[in-house]
């Protein structure tokens, strides 16, 4: 395989440097957090598929926070960070996240007017990864 794209005139100096920025930009992709919400309380959350800007790898990451008054602003602010680091995303929903941290319980629910409904059982995954010792659910109620 790798003959033939030679035949095409890729040079080996070309082919590897492309694996090496590849493997770089998986690593990077790796290292941004699958989840950041807030300590405590009730606030809306936004699911969104992460990828390395044209390449394959990708994931999903949960972002949520008291601060955004609408899903979309949770997604004003991540994007760009996102892409300053060589990644696209996408919002795949919202919701909302009830995070009681004394009780050390999560209950995710409700929809993004803006967005859509999010894939609850997927975001309440990702949580229970950083949230192990939690009580994570996930319900279709609107409240």
């Amino acid at each position: 395989m790798l003959r033939a794209l030679g035949r095409f005139g890729i040079s080996w100096r070309l082919i590897s440097s492309v694996c090496r920025a590849t493997g770089t930009m998986a690593e990077a992709l790796a290292k941004i957090p699958d989840v950041e919400i807030d300590p405590e309380g009730t606030f809306k959350y936004i699911l969104l598929k992460v990828k390395v800007k044209d390449g394959e790898a990708q994931k999903d990451v949960v972002r949520g926070t008291k601060s955004a008054e609408y899903h979309n602003h949770i997604f004003e602010k991540v994007s760009p960070a996102l892409e300053a680091l060589g990644m696209e995303c996408k919002c795949l929903g919202g919701g909302k996240i009830e995070h009681n941290n004394k009780d050390k319980k999560i209950r995710v629910f409700g929809e993004s007017t803006a967005f859509g409904k999010a894939d609850h059982s997927v975001s309440v995954e990702k949580l229970k990864t950083v949230f192990s010792d939690y009580e994570v659910t996930w319900s279709d109620d609107k409240k």
